[in-house]
């Protein structure tokens, strides 16, 4: 025999009497009324009634019993009376609840959300930027992959409508490639950097407008700091630890305007 999905309740027998439940529900019911006599013996009492009241309201001579004619109208004014006090008692419930979020509101102090949780998440860019930066690791440790220091920012602009922000005396530009990416080509850029090392300058037009100020985005053992001005999204990323990642990122997007 299959469970019930749903334990059958009064309000569900009392929908069952109404015609208020749909075939699925109507059979769960008969099978429970099924297997429990007493229940089923009030629920047909309650159909006799309702059937009788209907008729009596009705104005029908068919097999109403006399006295219910009588009684109809109070029955369907206590049914009614009934209905509101359980809609009230519902009512009264939820308000009570209510009540007591306010009180504990009150005692323990206002409920907040905190940075952690409200945080927005970074752009999908940035999940690009990262893999670029990880294959450029890669290729960093295979011989046979010949590095290409030769960066030409205009070629870059006239090959993929991106522009790139002017490098500081300091970086040593080691390697630049264009790879691919869901928004189309990006820029990937390996730089010698007095104070952090090696690090990425990574470039991509993610296909929205917009202006985000240098933001930093740890992702596991490597890290970011990202900003996006009009059309082109760019992101300084190295590994963990690093610090200055969005002052760098900062005296970059300085170069924009």
């Amino acid at each position: 025999m299959n469970a019930l999905v749903d334990p059958v309740t009064d309000t569900d027998l009392d929908s069952y009497i109404d015609d208020q439940l749909d075939v699925t529900r109507r059979i769960e019911v008969e099978a429970f009324l099924s297997a429990r006599p007493e229940a089923a013996a009030r629920v047909m009492s309650d159909l006799r009634t309702r059937d009788e009241l209907r008729v009596a309201l009705a104005g029908s001579k068919g097999m109403a019993r006399p006295a219910t004619a009588d009684a109809a109208r109070r029955l369907e004014r206590g049914l009614v009376r009934g209905r509101i006090f359980g809609v009230l008692q519902r009512a009264a419930a939820v308000a009570a609840f209510v009540a007591a979020g306010w009180l504990a509101n009150g005692i323990i102090g206002p409920m907040s959300v905190t940075k952690v949780v409200a945080s927005p998440q970074p752009p999908a860019y940035v999940d690009e930027a990262v893999r670029a930066h990880r294959t450029t690791l890669v290729r960093e440790t295979m011989p046979s992959q010949p590095e290409a220091p030769n960066y030409n920012a205009g070629e870059i602009r006239a090959a993929t409508a991106i522009v790139m922000p002017s490098l500081p005396k300091d970086w040593k530009v080691r390697d630049v490639q264009i790879y691919p990416s869901r928004f189309g080509p990006s820029v990937e850029m390996a730089v010698d950097t007095k104070d952090m090392g090696l690090v990425s300058l990574f470039a991509i037009r993610p296909g929205t407008f917009d202006v985000v100020k240098p933001t930093v985005a740890p992702s596991g053992d490597i890290s970011s700091a990202y900003f996006q001005i009009g059309e082109v999204a760019y992101a300084v990323v190295a590994k963990t630890g690093v610090h200055d990642l969005d002052r760098a990122a900062e005296t970059l997007a300085k170069t924009l305007y």
